[in-house]
C-alpha cells in the first residue's frame, strides 16, 4: 500500500489507484493467516473486527448481519478462524444470538497445525452480568467461556452464571480491560478477536489496546440513525492508524489497519 508522502511532510499526498477487476484472486483463510500478530512486549495481540455501511452504520435493524454477505462472513470466519480468543460485551453476545464458535474441518485442521485449541475461547465483558446461562452459548459450549466482571456484580447471577463459566473479577465498578487481556495472554491466548460492540470497542481504544483494526465496508446505504464502530463520548482520544491492507469482493472493501508506534 502507497504510504503518503503529506504524513511525512511533503506538501501534497501520494495517490494510489485500487483496481479490483485486475485484481488476483486471495485465499482469504491463508491470506490473514500470512499477518504478523506479534506485540514487542510479549502481550495479546488484540485485532478488533467490524463492519459498516458506506454511509456509517454498523447495523441494520439492530443487529449488524444484514450488512454482510458472501465475502464478509469469509473474512469473519477467517479472522474467528485465527483467533485464540473472542472478546466481546454482553449485550452484542445478546444482540447477535452468540453460539458456541465452530470451525470448518479445514479451519480445524490449520488450527492444529498451529497448535491452537479446537475452538477460540469466548470472553464476554459485562458489569451487569444480565447473561441466560441456558442459552447454546454457555451450554452447548466445546469449551467453558469466560465472563468478565467486577466485584459489584450481583451474587445471584454471578452464582448462576458460575455453572456454566469462569467468572472473573477484573475491577471494582468497571471492568479493566488492560487486566481482561492480561488474563486472556495468562490463558495462552496470543491473539483476541474483539467483535464489539461500539461501547467496548471505543474503550480498547482509549487503554490503547488495539493493534489491529479490519474493518469491511459494505456496499449499502441504509439511513437512519445507526450508531459508528466506537461509540464513548466520554472518552476524547486519538489513534492513527497505518493502512495495511484492501481487498476487495463483490463491492465490499476489506480494510486491515495497524496502530502505529506507542
Amino acid at each position: 500500500m502507497a504510504k503518503s508522502s503529506h504524513a511525512n511532510g511533503a506538501d501534497s499526498p501520494t495517490f494510489a489507484a485500487l483496481e479490483p477487476a485486475g485484481a488476483d484472486p486471495v485465499d482469504i483463510a491463508a491470506r490473514y493467516e500470512a499477518d504478523l500478530r506479534v506485540r514487542a512486549d510479549g502481550g495479546s495481540w488484540l485485532v478488533m473486527n467490524m463492519i459498516a455501511s458506506v454511509d456509517g452504520a454498523i447495523a441494520i435493524d439492530g443487529v449488524s448481519g444484514g450488512l454482510g454477505g458472501a465475502p464478509d462472513r469469509q473474512v469473519f470466519s477467517a479472522l474467528r478462524g485465527l483467533a485464540d480468543a473472542i472478546l466481546v460485551a454482553a449485550g452484542t453476545a445478546r444482540a447477535e444470538g452468540y453460539g458456541p464458535p465452530r470451525m470448518s474441518e479445514r479451519a480445524g485442521e490449520r488450527r492444529w497445525a498451529r497448535g491452537q485449541a479446537p475452538t477460540p475461547l469466548v470472553a464476554l465483558v459485562t458489569r451487569s452480568l444480565d447473561l441466560d446461562p441456558t442459552t447454546s452459548l454457555f451450554v452447548d459450549a466445546e469449551r467453558r467461556p469466560v465472563i468478565y466482571t467486577t466485584e459489584r456484580s450481583d451474587p445471584e447471577r454471578r452464582d448462576a452464571l458460575s455453572d456454566v463459566a469462569d467468572v472473573i473479577d477484573a475491577g471494582d465498578a468497571q471492568v479493566d480491560l488492560a487486566e481482561v487481556v492480561r488474563d486472556l495472554g495468562d490463558r495462552d491466548c496470543r491473539v483476541v478477536l474483539g467483535e464489539g460492540g461500539p461501547s467496548l470497542n471505543a474503550q480498547l481504544f482509549a487503554d490503547d489496546l488495539v493493534d489491529e483494526l479490519c474493518l469491511s465496508l459494505s456496499p449499502l446505504v441504509v439511513g437512519g440513525a445507526g450508531g459508528r464502530i466506537l461509540r464513548g463520548a466520554e472518552l476524547p482520544f486519538r489513534a492513527h492508524m497505518s493502512l495495511d491492507r484492501v481487498l476487495c469482493a463483490d463491492d465490499f472493501l476489506f480494510l486491515r489497519y495497524l496502530r502505529g508506534p506507542r
